[in-house]
This record gives C-alpha cells, structure tokens and sequence, in this order.
C-alpha cells in the first residue's frame, strides 16, 4: 500500500500534464516507477483505502493465459473490462480487421499463445517458460511478451502491460513485469494482483518456491478526470494491513488453467477495505 500510496502522491507533486494521442484525454504523468511484491511470504498487494474487485483482475489474467479473443469470451468468466475497447474504441470499430460485435484481434494472450513466425506457424511462449521452469531449465530468457510491433493494428489495444520474465535461482522462482502505460486510479490494483497471482501460480504449477516480483511501469498517470477523486478522497483515507492470497492447491498444471480453473478458485484472507470508489474510465 505504501508504495500504491507514494506514487499516487509522486503524480500529484511532480507529475507533468500531457495530452494522451489516442485518447485526447489530458493526464498528469510520471516516468519510470519500481514496485515489489513479496510473494513468498504472501503479502497480496490488495488496495485498502478502496474496496478492490481483485476477482475480476484475476479472470482477466486467466483469460491472457488461455489467449482469449473476445469480450464475450472473458464476459463468461467474470470479467467485464473489455467490453468497451471490443465495442466502443472508434480506431478499433472502423479498423477492417475487427471480426466483429466483441472481437479483440490478436492482443495480450493471444501472442503469448499464438504468436506467428515467419513461416506461418505459431509459437506458445507460455508452454515453453512452463515445461522448461517444470524441469529445472532457466535460459536467461523464460520471457513471456504481448508486444509484437509487427500485428499491433491487428487488436483493439496495444498491451500495457507487455511482457513478463521469469528467473529461476536454485528452486526459487522471481518475476520481472514490464508495463508501457498505467491508469494509476483504475488500472494500476489490476496490474498488481496479475503479476503476484502470474508468480504464485506458475510457481505453484512448476513446483517451485515464488520468490518476489518487480513490477517496472514507464509511463504512469492520473486522467484528469479522476485527480480530484484521489487527491480529495481516496488519499485522505488511511490503509490497512494487507491480506493474504489462498490458491486452490488442486490446480497443477498448465491444462488445469486451461480447462477449469476460475477465479472462484482464489481467496483473499483478512482484506479490510474502505468503501469502493468509482473512478471514470478512459477508452
């Protein structure tokens, strides 16, 4: 919470006002900010001084790991935060790729599952970090990326957070997330719960001890019309301690995730929060 909190204030002290290009929307913004979270002891990076719907950000990741194409698609398993970028973000609605109602094109998971080479074949990135991390293997480039230059008109948002690189130290496993652009208010809880849950997942799957992970964000802001919110509310509040995260220990593999887990199989221990807070979202 404390770093959540110092970055919050970092943007409102220091922060620089710049007028988004795609959205036209103005921002105050920050460069280059280092969070960590200690998964190892379990300390589940949850806002406090908000209600976080930490259920809906864990979907999503679930939806990324089995490389989801449509809203509709992360819709039936609890997570509405595409539904307007499927729908609703013009560049996207008059692009010629889009499918159709829902259609996303080849984002996030899509290119950690899918990526296509030059011969025509694709590329699953996530089960090759899987099977080498399960037998031992650290390559020094067990990276996962989202990011690829070469199809970015073919979805309907650059990712954000883009790639993830997983180290391997004895049986001890780290994670080092890259994030391009962060909605500090809206975004950022999303963010934090995806790489601790990512980390604490694969770890669990591989049967490896997590250890940290470092979270690193080039560009983070506050939309102007959310600014007033979190410097007259939110940040007036004081935090709690943070929760803990429980996992159900029955998923083990890779498939597991493919095929039945759900966020129903993820609990928060101990989460006190204040009242939610609704802040607006820029599309």
């Amino acid at each position: 919470m404390k770093q959540y909190l110092d970055l919050c204030q970092r943007i409102i002290n220091e922060g620089k006002w710049i007028e988004n290009q795609r959205t036209k929307a103005k921002c105050l913004t920050v460069i280059n900010v280092d969070f960590e979270y200690d998964v190892k002891n379990n300390q589940f990076p949850l806002i406090t001084t908000r209600k976080s719907f930490y259920k809906s950000a864990i979907a999503e990741l679930l939806g990324y790991l089995r490389g989801y194409v449509s809203a509709a698609q992360f819709r039936n398993i609890g997570c509405n935060t595409w539904n307007a970028n499927a729908n609703q973000n013009q560049a996207w609605l008059n692009n010629p790729n889009r499918k159709g109602t829902d259609d996303l094109g080849r984002i996030y998971g899509v290119q950690g599952r899918s990526w296509r080479l030059h011969d025509g074949t694709f590329l699953d990135q996530l089960k090759k970090v899987i099977n080498n991390l399960s037998i031992g293997i650290d390559d020094r480039a067990e990276i996962i990326t989202f990011y690829n230059p070469g199809e970015l008109e073919l979805g309907c948002l650059r990712p954000c957070m883009h790639t993830h690189h997983f180290s391997l130290l004895s049986n001890e496993l780290y994670l080092t997330s890259y994030q391009r652009s962060c909605d500090v208010p809206l975004g950022l809880n999303f963010n934090q719960i995806q790489c601790f849950v990512l980390l604490a997942l694969v770890a669990q799957i591989t049967s490896l001890i997590p250890g940290k992970v470092y979270h690193k964000i080039v560009n983070a802001h506050i939309y102007d019309n959310q600014l007033q919110i979190m410097r007259d509310i939110q940040l007036k509040r004081t935090p709690y301690s943070l929760p803990q995260l429980y996992i159900n220990p029955a998923i083990k593999t890779l498939k597991d995730i493919e095929t039945w887990v759900s966020s129903n199989d993820f609990n928060v221990i101990n989460y006190q929060h204040h009242e939610p807070i609704k802040y607006p979202f820029t599309v």
